[in-house]
């Protein structure tokens, strides 16, 4: 009971419990809409969604202030690529939070002569800036990671080892191929967090693209890939350990 309500009273708690209501509302809608007999029931879910997606932006207000003191901290890192992707990636969030912001103004009627397409499109593209550089430094990561598992003399068994027995696998697949693939299985198991992270932004990368019109996917993939994602944000929370630092 205590792991909840500490998990409750922060603020990035409380954004994803809302967030995985908003795409469990839309996955259901999406797989209820051919049902004639829950009309009622699907125009609910709609009306919690849009609640739920509502009550987000009021707390996402501060956020931009984080994302720039985000910045600011990544800017001090040694490690110059990590440098360059993180600190890119927070002032972008920044830009999108304004824009988040701008937008639930508009909602609200502060702000009139607010285009709210343009806003929304200008969102979604620093969104998308931002996910490509974390997914950047996920890649940056995962090599690094690969780099060290290669030099482990123990893992130089378990290749020979994995080769040797896997002979019909050699002939389908170049050798160097299955190796590398097998250092990358290894890696990702060995370094959950990481794994965890590029999940987490592989599906929180196809909103942005449906959204700027990128790629076309229908709302029910789009609401699965959202609600994984904020489950995965839960799982970050709720065990510090999983979350990829830097």
């Amino acid at each position: 009971m205590d792991a909840v309500v500490k998990f409750t009273s922060q603020t990035q708690g409380k954004d994803r419990i809302f967030r995985t209501t908003q795409y469990a509302c839309a996955l259901t809608v999406y797989l209820l809409r051919r049902n004639t007999g829950r009309k009622e029931f699907v125009t609910k879910l709609k009306s919690l969604e849009a609640a739920m997606s509502a009550g987000r932006k009021l707390l996402r207000l501060g956020n931009t202030v984080n994302s720039i003191e985000a910045a600011q901290r990544t800017m001090r890192l040694s490690d110059r690529v990590l440098c360059l992707c993180l600190t890119v990636a927070n002032v972008n969030r920044a830009f999108y939070f304004i824009c988040d912001n701008v937008l639930w103004a508009r909602g609200l009627g502060l702000l009139r002569n607010i285009d709210k397409e343009r806003w929304s499109q200008y969102s979604s593209y620093f969104n998308l800036v931002s996910l490509l550089l974390s997914m950047a430094r996920d890649a940056y990561v995962t090599v690094q990671l690969m780099t060290q598992t290669a030099r482990d003399e123990s893992f130089r068994q378990k290749m020979d080892r994995h080769l040797g027995e896997s002979p019909d696998v050699a002939e389908v697949l170049i050798p160097q191929l299955d190796a590398l693939l097998f250092l990358l299985l290894v890696t990702l198991r060995s370094h959950p967090d990481v794994t965890i992270d590029v999940l987490k932004n592989t599906c929180d990368l196809l909103i942005p693209l449906e959204r700027l019109g990128i790629y076309e996917a229908n709302t029910g993939v789009v609401a699965f890939c959202g609600l994984i994602s904020s489950l995965i944000g839960i799982l970050t929370i709720a065990q510090p350990r999983l979350k990829i630092k830097p």
